[in-house]
Protein backbone atom coordinates (compact mmCIF):
# COMPACT_ATOMS: atom_id res chain seq x y z
CA UNK A 1 0.00 0.00 0.00
CA UNK A 2 2.43 2.39 0.63
CA UNK A 3 4.59 1.55 -2.55
CA UNK A 4 1.40 2.31 -3.98
CA UNK A 5 1.46 5.50 -2.53
CA UNK A 6 4.41 6.58 -3.42
CA UNK A 7 4.30 5.63 -7.05
CA UNK A 8 0.55 7.92 -7.28
CA UNK A 9 1.81 11.06 -5.60
CA UNK A 10 4.49 12.24 -7.96
CA UNK A 11 1.42 12.09 -10.75
CA UNK A 12 -0.30 14.11 -8.20
CA UNK A 13 2.43 16.40 -8.27
CA UNK A 14 3.03 16.75 -12.38
CA UNK A 15 -0.88 17.41 -12.67
CA UNK A 16 -0.35 20.18 -10.38
CA UNK A 17 2.20 21.14 -11.58
CA UNK A 18 0.40 21.06 -15.41
CA UNK A 19 -3.02 22.81 -13.97
CA UNK A 20 -0.47 25.69 -12.58
CA UNK A 21 0.80 25.88 -16.29
CA UNK A 22 -2.70 25.65 -17.85
CA UNK A 23 -3.84 28.62 -14.81
CA UNK A 24 -1.11 30.71 -15.77
CA UNK A 25 -0.88 29.87 -19.49
CA UNK A 26 -4.65 30.79 -19.46
CA UNK A 27 -3.99 34.35 -17.74
CA UNK A 28 -1.98 35.53 -20.19
CA UNK A 29 -3.94 34.44 -22.97
CA UNK A 30 -6.94 36.53 -21.73
CA UNK A 31 -4.63 39.57 -20.86
CA UNK A 32 -3.06 39.65 -24.30
CA UNK A 33 -6.69 39.17 -25.58
CA UNK A 34 -8.11 42.18 -23.52
CA UNK A 35 -5.08 44.30 -23.90
CA UNK A 36 -5.55 43.16 -27.83
CA UNK A 37 -9.40 44.50 -27.37
CA UNK A 38 -9.20 47.53 -25.05
CA UNK A 39 -7.01 48.83 -27.47
CA UNK A 40 -8.93 48.45 -30.49
CA UNK A 41 -11.44 50.62 -29.13
CA UNK A 42 -11.03 54.15 -27.90
CA UNK A 43 -14.05 54.55 -26.01
CA UNK A 44 -13.18 51.13 -23.83
CA UNK A 45 -9.29 53.24 -23.72
CA UNK A 46 -10.64 55.67 -22.65
CA UNK A 47 -12.94 54.19 -20.02
CA UNK A 48 -9.97 52.06 -19.11
CA UNK A 49 -8.24 55.38 -18.49
CA UNK A 50 -10.91 57.19 -16.13
CA UNK A 51 -11.19 53.86 -13.91
CA UNK A 52 -7.41 53.34 -13.29
CA UNK A 53 -6.97 57.47 -12.68
CA UNK A 54 -9.95 57.67 -10.61
CA UNK A 55 -8.60 54.19 -8.91
CA UNK A 56 -4.95 55.53 -8.16
CA UNK A 57 -5.75 58.64 -7.05
CA UNK A 58 -8.02 57.62 -4.70
CA UNK A 59 -6.54 54.60 -3.38
CA UNK A 60 -4.21 56.22 -0.69
CA UNK A 61 -6.76 58.39 0.76
CA UNK A 62 -8.65 55.05 1.21
CA UNK A 63 -6.24 53.80 2.88
CA UNK A 64 -5.18 56.43 5.04
CA UNK A 65 -8.85 56.87 6.05
CA UNK A 66 -9.17 53.15 6.98
CA UNK A 67 -5.99 53.56 8.59
CA UNK A 68 -7.43 55.98 11.26
CA UNK A 69 -10.66 54.53 11.50
CA UNK A 70 -8.43 51.64 12.80
CA UNK A 71 -6.93 53.86 15.01
CA UNK A 72 -9.88 55.37 16.19
CA UNK A 73 -11.72 52.34 17.58
CA UNK A 74 -8.75 51.07 18.67
CA UNK A 75 -7.97 53.69 20.93
CA UNK A 76 -10.41 56.59 21.44
CA UNK A 77 -13.68 55.92 23.27
CA UNK A 78 -16.26 57.71 22.84
CA UNK A 79 -16.37 58.54 26.37
CA UNK A 80 -13.80 60.60 25.52
CA UNK A 81 -16.53 62.83 22.85
CA UNK A 82 -18.94 62.19 25.75
CA UNK A 83 -17.56 64.21 28.90
CA UNK A 84 -16.61 66.97 26.63
CA UNK A 85 -20.27 67.44 25.41
CA UNK A 86 -21.90 70.59 26.74
CA UNK A 87 -25.16 70.25 28.81
CA UNK A 88 -26.84 72.76 26.53
CA UNK A 89 -28.23 70.16 24.15
CA UNK A 90 -28.15 72.49 21.06
CA UNK A 91 -24.55 73.56 21.55
CA UNK A 92 -23.77 69.68 22.48
CA UNK A 93 -24.91 68.98 19.03
CA UNK A 94 -22.64 71.88 17.12
CA UNK A 95 -19.67 70.22 19.24
CA UNK A 96 -20.61 66.79 18.34
CA UNK A 97 -20.64 67.98 14.69
CA UNK A 98 -17.27 70.01 14.56
CA UNK A 99 -15.88 66.84 16.65
CA UNK A 100 -16.02 64.98 13.17
CA UNK A 101 -12.83 66.66 12.20
CA UNK A 102 -11.00 65.69 14.86
CA UNK A 103 -12.72 62.29 14.77
CA UNK A 104 -12.06 61.02 11.43
CA UNK A 105 -13.51 57.74 9.95
CA UNK A 106 -16.00 56.75 6.61
CA UNK A 107 -19.73 56.24 6.90
CA UNK A 108 -19.35 52.59 7.69
CA UNK A 109 -16.41 53.07 10.90
CA UNK A 110 -18.89 55.79 11.96
CA UNK A 111 -22.10 53.89 12.47
CA UNK A 112 -21.27 51.91 15.68
CA UNK A 113 -19.02 54.93 17.43
CA UNK A 114 -22.50 56.51 16.93
CA UNK A 115 -24.81 53.73 18.79
CA UNK A 116 -22.10 53.78 21.45
CA UNK A 117 -22.00 57.33 22.58
CA UNK A 118 -25.84 56.70 22.58
CA UNK A 119 -25.70 53.62 24.74
CA UNK A 120 -22.99 55.59 26.65
CA UNK A 121 -25.97 58.28 28.08
CA UNK A 122 -25.35 61.07 24.87
CA UNK A 123 -28.64 62.24 23.11
CA UNK A 124 -29.64 60.58 20.33
CA UNK A 125 -29.48 64.00 18.10
CA UNK A 126 -26.08 64.75 19.43
CA UNK A 127 -25.10 61.46 18.23
CA UNK A 128 -26.29 61.89 15.09
CA UNK A 129 -24.95 64.99 14.51
CA UNK A 130 -21.04 63.03 14.65
CA UNK A 131 -22.64 60.27 12.65
CA UNK A 132 -22.97 62.91 10.21
CA UNK A 133 -20.09 65.39 10.20
CA UNK A 134 -16.99 62.79 10.77
CA UNK A 135 -17.22 61.36 7.40
CA UNK A 136 -17.77 64.63 5.58
CA UNK A 137 -15.09 67.22 6.89
CA UNK A 138 -12.23 65.40 8.37
CA UNK A 139 -9.05 66.22 7.01
CA UNK A 140 -8.63 63.10 4.75
CA UNK A 141 -11.59 63.60 3.19
CA UNK A 142 -11.02 67.78 2.90
CA UNK A 143 -7.39 66.88 1.35
CA UNK A 144 -8.55 64.27 -1.16
CA UNK A 145 -11.02 66.93 -2.13
CA UNK A 146 -7.96 69.65 -2.60
CA UNK A 147 -6.43 67.19 -4.52
CA UNK A 148 -8.99 66.39 -6.76
CA UNK A 149 -10.33 69.85 -7.63
CA UNK A 150 -6.87 71.72 -8.33
CA UNK A 151 -7.58 75.27 -8.28
CA UNK A 152 -10.74 75.02 -6.57
CA UNK A 153 -10.13 75.80 -2.69
CA UNK A 154 -13.89 76.84 -2.69
CA UNK A 155 -15.02 72.98 -3.55
CA UNK A 156 -13.04 72.33 0.12
CA UNK A 157 -15.03 75.33 1.94
CA UNK A 158 -18.51 74.27 0.05
CA UNK A 159 -18.17 70.50 1.03
CA UNK A 160 -16.96 71.45 4.86
CA UNK A 161 -19.83 73.77 5.52
CA UNK A 162 -22.47 72.00 3.58
CA UNK A 163 -21.70 68.84 5.22
CA UNK A 164 -21.24 70.51 8.89
CA UNK A 165 -24.20 72.17 8.26
CA UNK A 166 -26.50 69.17 7.13
CA UNK A 167 -24.97 67.78 10.52
CA UNK A 168 -26.11 70.48 12.75
CA UNK A 169 -29.71 70.70 10.74
CA UNK A 170 -30.58 66.68 11.19
CA UNK A 171 -29.10 67.36 14.64
CA UNK A 172 -31.41 70.14 15.80
CA UNK A 173 -34.35 68.65 13.64
CA UNK A 174 -34.09 65.16 15.47
CA UNK A 175 -33.77 66.85 19.19
CA UNK A 176 -37.52 68.15 18.35
CA UNK A 177 -38.86 64.87 16.19
CA UNK A 178 -36.92 62.32 17.68
CA UNK A 179 -38.90 60.05 19.82
CA UNK A 180 -37.07 57.06 21.66
CA UNK A 181 -39.22 54.33 20.94
CA UNK A 182 -38.12 54.81 17.36
CA UNK A 183 -34.42 53.89 17.90
CA UNK A 184 -33.53 50.03 19.25
CA UNK A 185 -32.17 50.06 22.51
CA UNK A 186 -28.91 47.77 21.88
CA UNK A 187 -26.47 48.60 18.54
CA UNK A 188 -25.59 46.11 16.56
CA UNK A 189 -21.96 45.04 15.58
CA UNK A 190 -19.29 46.46 17.80
CA UNK A 191 -15.44 46.18 15.97
CA UNK A 192 -14.62 47.43 20.22
CA UNK A 193 -15.46 43.71 21.43
CA UNK A 194 -14.49 43.23 24.74
CA UNK A 195 -11.50 40.63 25.45
CA UNK A 196 -9.43 41.75 22.71
CA UNK A 197 -6.11 43.62 22.56
CA UNK A 198 -5.80 46.85 20.73
CA UNK A 199 -3.77 45.23 18.16
CA UNK A 200 -6.55 43.14 17.30
CA UNK A 201 -9.17 45.57 17.14
CA UNK A 202 -7.04 48.12 15.19
CA UNK A 203 -6.61 45.26 12.40
CA UNK A 204 -10.34 44.39 12.42
CA UNK A 205 -11.54 47.57 11.99
CA UNK A 206 -8.80 48.52 9.39
CA UNK A 207 -9.53 45.46 7.74
CA UNK A 208 -13.78 45.74 7.73
CA UNK A 209 -13.32 49.05 6.43
CA UNK A 210 -10.92 48.56 4.04
CA UNK A 211 -12.47 45.73 2.31
CA UNK A 212 -15.86 47.48 2.11
CA UNK A 213 -14.50 50.84 1.30
CA UNK A 214 -12.38 49.32 -1.91
CA UNK A 215 -15.18 47.33 -2.93
CA UNK A 216 -17.09 50.45 -3.55
CA UNK A 217 -14.35 52.11 -4.95
CA UNK A 218 -13.83 49.79 -7.77
CA UNK A 219 -17.80 50.16 -7.95
CA UNK A 220 -17.47 54.32 -8.28
CA UNK A 221 -14.27 53.94 -10.46
CA UNK A 222 -16.61 51.83 -12.98
CA UNK A 223 -19.30 53.87 -13.07
CA UNK A 224 -17.14 57.08 -13.54
CA UNK A 225 -15.74 55.52 -16.50
CA UNK A 226 -18.94 54.34 -17.92
CA UNK A 227 -20.69 57.41 -17.35
CA UNK A 228 -17.65 58.84 -19.68
CA UNK A 229 -18.44 56.87 -22.32
CA UNK A 230 -21.36 55.84 -22.44
CA UNK A 231 -23.86 58.97 -21.74
CA UNK A 232 -23.35 60.68 -24.70
CA UNK A 233 -21.81 64.53 -24.81
CA UNK A 234 -24.98 66.45 -25.29
CA UNK A 235 -26.65 64.78 -22.17
CA UNK A 236 -24.06 66.65 -20.26
CA UNK A 237 -24.73 69.67 -22.17
CA UNK A 238 -28.33 69.91 -21.40
CA UNK A 239 -27.71 68.74 -17.75
CA UNK A 240 -25.80 71.31 -17.29
CA UNK A 241 -28.17 73.82 -18.76
CA UNK A 242 -30.63 72.68 -16.18
CA UNK A 243 -29.03 72.93 -12.40
CA UNK A 244 -32.20 72.05 -10.69
CA UNK A 245 -32.19 69.07 -12.65
CA UNK A 246 -28.66 68.34 -12.51
CA UNK A 247 -28.79 68.45 -8.49
CA UNK A 248 -31.46 65.94 -8.19
CA UNK A 249 -29.67 63.55 -10.53
CA UNK A 250 -26.15 63.70 -9.11
CA UNK A 251 -27.81 63.30 -5.56
CA UNK A 252 -29.88 60.20 -6.46
CA UNK A 253 -26.26 59.02 -8.08
CA UNK A 254 -24.69 59.70 -4.55
CA UNK A 255 -27.68 57.82 -2.76
CA UNK A 256 -27.25 54.75 -5.31
CA UNK A 257 -23.52 54.76 -5.74
CA UNK A 258 -22.86 54.11 -2.12
CA UNK A 259 -18.86 55.56 -2.18
CA UNK A 260 -16.16 56.04 0.52
CA UNK A 261 -16.38 59.40 1.63
CA UNK A 262 -12.53 59.56 0.83
CA UNK A 263 -12.96 58.91 -2.31
CA UNK A 264 -16.16 60.17 -4.18
CA UNK A 265 -14.02 63.40 -4.62
CA UNK A 266 -11.78 61.71 -7.26
CA UNK A 267 -15.47 60.19 -8.74
CA UNK A 268 -17.45 63.74 -8.55
CA UNK A 269 -14.21 65.19 -9.93
CA UNK A 270 -14.45 62.75 -13.21
CA UNK A 271 -17.73 64.38 -14.34
CA UNK A 272 -15.86 67.57 -15.78
CA UNK A 273 -18.66 67.96 -18.07
CA UNK A 274 -20.78 69.09 -15.64
CA UNK A 275 -20.67 72.67 -13.36
CA UNK A 276 -19.37 72.64 -9.85
CA UNK A 277 -22.56 73.13 -7.98
CA UNK A 278 -24.17 69.76 -8.78
CA UNK A 279 -21.03 67.76 -8.14
CA UNK A 280 -20.69 69.83 -4.47
CA UNK A 281 -24.24 68.34 -3.81
CA UNK A 282 -23.14 64.85 -4.92
CA UNK A 283 -20.26 64.96 -2.05
CA UNK A 284 -22.61 66.40 0.34
CA UNK A 285 -25.12 63.82 0.06
CA UNK A 286 -22.76 61.07 -0.62
CA UNK A 287 -21.30 60.77 2.96
CA UNK A 288 -24.78 61.70 4.55
CA UNK A 289 -27.16 58.97 3.39
CA UNK A 290 -26.93 56.54 0.50
CA UNK A 291 -28.21 53.06 0.32
CA UNK A 292 -25.46 51.08 2.57
CA UNK A 293 -25.91 53.49 5.16
CA UNK A 294 -29.32 53.17 5.29
CA UNK A 295 -28.28 48.99 5.64
CA UNK A 296 -25.82 49.51 8.46
CA UNK A 297 -28.47 52.27 10.08
CA UNK A 298 -31.43 50.11 10.19
CA UNK A 299 -28.94 46.94 11.84
CA UNK A 300 -27.56 49.17 14.19
CA UNK A 301 -30.89 51.70 15.39
CA UNK A 302 -33.70 50.08 13.73
CA UNK A 303 -36.21 50.44 11.18
CA UNK A 304 -38.09 52.61 12.38
CA UNK A 305 -35.20 55.00 12.78
CA UNK A 306 -33.62 54.47 9.40
CA UNK A 307 -36.85 55.33 7.23
CA UNK A 308 -37.51 58.61 9.22
CA UNK A 309 -34.08 59.45 9.51
CA UNK A 310 -32.96 58.68 5.55
CA UNK A 311 -35.33 60.82 3.74
CA UNK A 312 -35.29 63.81 6.04
CA UNK A 313 -30.82 63.72 5.47
CA UNK A 314 -31.33 63.53 1.80
CA UNK A 315 -33.69 66.72 1.52
CA UNK A 316 -31.43 68.22 4.17
CA UNK A 317 -28.16 67.53 2.28
CA UNK A 318 -29.80 68.55 -0.79
CA UNK A 319 -30.46 72.10 0.49
CA UNK A 320 -27.50 72.16 2.70
CA UNK A 321 -24.88 71.65 -0.11
CA UNK A 322 -26.72 73.78 -2.82
CA UNK A 323 -26.65 76.96 -0.38
CA UNK A 324 -23.01 76.42 0.20
CA UNK A 325 -22.64 76.26 -3.65
CA UNK A 326 -24.25 79.58 -4.05
CA UNK A 327 -21.95 80.96 -1.37
CA UNK A 328 -18.79 79.92 -2.25
CA UNK A 329 -18.88 78.63 -5.49
CA UNK A 330 -21.31 81.25 -7.29
CA UNK A 331 -24.04 78.95 -7.71
CA UNK A 332 -24.03 78.36 -11.69
CA UNK A 333 -20.31 77.28 -11.67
Amino acid sequence: MADQSLRRSPRIKVSSTYVLAALVGSGVVVQSQLVSVVGASARLQTAMTVFVGVFIQAVPFLVLGVMVSGCIAAFVSPAVLRKVLPRNEPAAIGVAGLAGMALPGCECGVVPVARRLIDQGAPSAVALAFLLSAPAINPVVLVATAVAFPGEPGMVAARFTGSLATAVVMGLVWSRIGRPDWMLPHGGHDHCGTGRSRWEVFTEAARHDLLQASAFLVLGAAAAAALRVLVPPVWYERLAGQMVIAIVVLAVLALVLALCSEADAFVAASMSSLPLLPRLVFLVVGPAVDVKLFAMQTGSFGRRFAIRFAPLTFGAAIVCGTLAGYLFLGGAR
